[in-house]
C-alpha cells in the first residue's frame, strides 16, 4: 500500500496538476506531471484516477487503481526512477484497455512512460 505521505488528496491539487497540461500516454495509462520542484524536501504526491466511463463496476475500477499504486510503490521502494524526485505531483489516469491487463503489463507501461518523460 502506498504511504499517506505520497498520496495526492486535495481536489485543488488534482486541478492544478491537470492545468499544467504536461502529459504522456500509451494504450493503458496516461500520466500527468505537475509543477517542477524547487524544494527537494517535499515528497512527490501521486494520484490515481479511473473514470466510470472505463467500467461501471467499482470493483473493476479499484483493481486497476491497486495495480497502478503497487507499481508506483515498488518504484519508490527501489528508487529506480529519479523522475519521482523532479515533480511535486503526478496523476495516473487509466484508459479503457487497462481493464483486461495484468500487473506486469501495467507496470511495464508505467515504466516506459517514466522513461519517455
Amino acid at each position: 500500500m502506498l504511504q499517506k505521505k505520497y498520496r495526492l488528496k486535495k481536489y485543488s491539487a488534482f486541478i492544478a496538476t491537470y492545468k499544467k497540461n504536461n502529459a504522456v500516454s500509451d494504450e493503458n495509462v496516461c500520466i500527468y506531471f505537475g509543477k517542477e520542484k524547487t524544494n527537494v524536501d517535499i515528497d512527490t504526491k501521486f494520484g490515481f484516477v479511473v473514470s466510470k466511463k472505463i467500467h461501471k463496476r467499482a470493483v473493476v475500477r479499484n483493481r486497476i487503481k491497486r495495480l497502478m499504486r503497487e507499481s508506483v510503490r515498488l518504484y519508490i521502494k527501489n528508487n529506480e526512477n529519479l523522475i519521482t524526485n523532479k515533480y511535486i505531483s503526478i496523476i495516473f489516469v487509466a484508459k479503457k484497455d487497462a481493464i483486461r491487463k495484468d500487473f506486469a503489463t501495467i507496470d511495464n507501461s508505467i515504466s516506459k512512460l517514466f522513461q519517455n518523460k
